[in-house]
């Protein structure tokens, strides 16, 4: 028996590569400076893994920036307006990504969405009628041949054909299917290339399978394979799926000519069952993803190994693998000192999960039932200490129907808000966080130090909330915030003071691009002791006429950003969280704050892939969540609530039944594209699309601004509509930042006026 994995984390062990872009970003390194570091992070990856005794080393999980992009680039598929921007090939990459403004011209970067159920996000590459799909990069060989020089064979890894096809964003009239023949000659290309230099297997990631599919996507990828496998010759072709089961095409798979196949038995809650019932096609390897590779809690050795018997006695030739890329879980708790054992030898990191698969492999070759290493590991899942809170069952099991429903209506607080607020036309706010410049986080790390005091710490903060109040305030903002100076994380720094949380020192999961983010981990029973916002929001408030905004972050939000538990169910602690945010909303309206804000920024994160689970599995308990943690406030409380970077339109009628007053959603990017769902559906709830991407350094002229403003006025009643960026400008520059402010209040006071509004 064999072990492979389905990808690798890329960031470096202590963000290597996050910090070498980010210099190379504000040119203080050449881009072969650049380049070296990235050699070296996939030198470590691939020496680590081949220590371990890993079978199947992937080759070209690494990017720069997102694998999406990569795969974009390789085929050529480059938006004229890069492209003639005759930069070099590296920074031609990085405007797609971050967008360029310089000396060769300005372009917003390209969409960007969440990774189908992670809290990773993807480019999505654009495709135009004009583009040639052709093998134009060689990224993929390159690597491989960095690690036949290291002496490691690699299985080179590739966003298959079909969830390209899908994931990409049509702008001309062609459809994907116009583009197959083109498709299909280019990843044939592909595979003659990698036969030419020795590659034994070669793997096709095709994770959109997991979806639901129709006749014509099934169709379509056996048209797309049937002519790309014509072409492996003597490599050997992996078709590795991820984050579910493959239901609607199992059998179209196994009749195609791959020698090999990835199902997630993980995330799949069909997998097993479709193994089971329909068997496995000779000639072929089943990679089964045993090991999560989404979760940090150790494998259960006993579940896996009884799984494992059950494939043997079918007779299948199995390989052990990951469920999906460790991508998304930390790499290695070497870098763990802090926490005690008794927690850390319940959790697995990359590098764990590499001894894990090891282990497997030997237990499974013997007769493990004697082995200590499997008994060790059935005690150690029977123990886990300090997890329950006796208080905090009782407490959700006694939530009441009625704790889900605020009164009253939508259409009578809106209109008790309009006379309390007396907000212009298109009132202008930001969505939360401002720039944390190197001081904030000196400040920071110097008090968990220890070499400040708690008031030394406070009266810092305090001085940069003034600061922040006092520049939103000279910008001309409706609606302010404090900026959230005192703030690591939106998720982790209320961990931080809740109850049942554990969290790390240095366990990094990137979230996009040089975004990386430090997931809480929920240990046990959820509780809020003492308020965690109140007295940064009220000083906030004390400095200024203008609502000040208290800002939260969601339950579901917190739970899907944290590395969840998995000995209760989501629901239970999901429920757990909105109880202890909905006493700190119920704290902020006792303290004078009437603006509050409940980030949902991932709510549509763990929506399940598949529709006929999206209530029975999901919605049915999140936006009831959303609901408990504000349903308790008056009416003239105005609660507002702030989504990004996902696919909305088509959970759009949920969204308005969190009964939020006000929801910002990411939507610059997009281009606007949740408009025409936001009016099909009679969207009550009042919204902000944000008119400009803060994930790029460009400052967006007062024109465009306006321009977006009024394709908003379009689709929304001028009564209902913010002005506001598209998420909160934690990672930005002040000048960049001020700037754009200045031109985001000049453009809404202009459209008020051309509105006849009040300036």
């Amino acid at each position: 028996m064999l072990t492979s994995i389905v990808g690798y984390p890329r960031v470096g062990t202590l963000r290597e590569l996050k910090f070498a872009t980010e210099k190379y970003f504000r040119k203080e390194i050449s881009a072969d400076e650049l380049k070296n570091t990235a050699k070296e992070i996939r030198k470590a990856n691939w020496l680590t893994q081949k220590a371990s005794g890993l079978d199947f080393i992937p080759s070209n999980d690494f990017s720069f920036y997102d694998n999406m992009l990569d795969v974009a680039v390789l085929f050529n598929i480059v938006p004229s307006r890069y492209s003639s921007l005759n930069l070099s090939p590296i920074d031609t990459y990085f405007a797609m990504a971050r967008g360029y403004q310089g000396k060769m011209g300005d372009v917003k970067a390209l969409a960007m969405k969440k990774w189908f159920n992670t809290n990773y996000h993807y480019i999505v590459p654009e495709i135009d009628d004009n583009t040639e799909i052709r093998l134009a990069g060689t990224k993929p060989f390159d690597e491989f041949e960095e690690a036949k020089s290291l002496n490691i064979t690699t299985k080179p890894v590739i966003i298959g054909a079909f969830t390209l096809l899908k994931l990409l964003r049509y702008t001309g009239s062609k459809t994907a299917e116009e583009y197959v023949d083109d498709v299909i000659a280019a990843y044939s290309e592909l595979l003659a290339k990698f036969n030419k230099l020795g590659a034994e297997w070669v793997q096709f990631d095709e994770p959109y399978l997991v979806y639901d599919l129709t006749e014509s996507d099934i169709a379509l990828f056996e048209k797309l394979y049937s002519g790309i496998l014509s072409a492996k010759d003597n490599v050997k072709i992996l078709l590795q799926t991820y984050f579910g089961d493959v239901r609607d095409c199992y059998k179209n798979i196994n009749t195609l000519d791959f020698d090999g196949i990835g199902l997630d038995f993980v995330e799949g809650k069909k997998t097993f069952e479709l193994v089971s019932k329909n068997g496995f096609a000779d000639g072929k390897i089943l990679f089964a993803g045993v090991v999560n590779g989404k979760n940090i809690w150790k494998n259960s050795y006993e579940k896996t190994l009884n799984l494992i018997d059950n494939l043997k006695s079918k007779g299948i030739e199995t390989v052990l693998s990951t469920s999906c890329s460790l991508l998304h879980v930390p790499y290695t708790l070497k870098n763990e000192t802090k926490l005690p054992q008794k927690y850390l030898e319940h959790f697995a990191f990359a590098e764990e999960k590499l001894s894990e698969l090891a282990e497997l492999k030997l237990l499974a070759e013997t007769n493990y039932v004697n082995e200590n290493l499997y008994k060790a590991n059935i005690i150690l899942h029977k123990n886990r200490p300090d997890c329950d809170d006796l208080a905090v069952k009782k407490r959700v099991a006694n939530i009441s129907e009625s704790a889900f429903t605020r009164l009253p209506a939508f259409e009578e607080r809106e209109k008790i808000q309009k006379k309390v607020f007396c907000l212009p036309l298109f009132p202008t706010t930001t969505i939360g966080s401002f720039p944390q410049t190197s001081d904030v986080k000196a400040n920071r790390t110097a008090f968990r130090k220890g070499n400040i005091t708690e008031s030394e710490y406070i009266e810092f903060n305090r001085k940069k909330i003034a600061e922040c109040v006092k520049q939103q305030e000279e910008i001309g903002l409706d609606v302010l915030v404090h900026g959230e100076f005192e703030r690591n994380d939106m998720v982790e720094y209320f961990g931080e003071q809740l109850n049942g949380y554990l969290f790390t020192e240095k366990a990094w999961v990137q979230s996009y691009g040089t975004r990386c983010v430090k997931p809480p981990i929920i240990w046990g029973d959820i509780s809020r002791n003492k308020p965690m916002t109140v007295d940064w929001s009220v000083y906030a408030q004390s400095l200024t006429e203008k609502p000040m905004k208290g800002m939260l972050t969601g339950p579901v939000t917190i739970l899907n950003w944290s590395f969840p538990r998995e000995d209760i169910s989501v629901k239970e602690s999901t429920y757990q969280i909105a109880l202890a945010i909905r006493d700190e909303v119920l704290d902020l309206e006792k303290n004078g704050i009437r603006i509050i804000q409940i980030d949902e920024a991932a709510l549509r994160e763990k929506l399940p892939l598949r529709k006929s689970d999206w209530y029975s599995d999901y919605l049915d308990f999140a936006i009831p969540a959303f609901r408990l943690v504000h349903s308790g406030v008056k009416a003239e409380t105005q609660i507002h609530t702030h989504m990004c970077y996902s696919e909305f339109t088509d959970i759009i009628k949920a969204i308005d039944d969190m009964d939020a007053d006000v929801i910002t959603f990411e939507a610059s990017r997009s281009d606007l594209q949740i408009l025409d769902s936001l009016k099909n559906n009679n969207f009550k709830t009042e919204v902000g699309p944000g008119v400009y991407d803060i994930h790029s350094p460009r400052v967006p002229s007062v024109k465009e601004i306006k321009s977006a403003i009024y394709k908003m006025l379009d689709k929304i009643d001028p009564e209902k509509l913010w002005i506001n960026p598209d998420c909160g400008l934690k990672t930005r520059g002040i000048a960049e930042t001020t700037a754009s402010l200045k031109n985001l209040v000049e453009a809404a006071k202009e459209v008020r006026h051309e509105n006849n509004g009040s300036v």
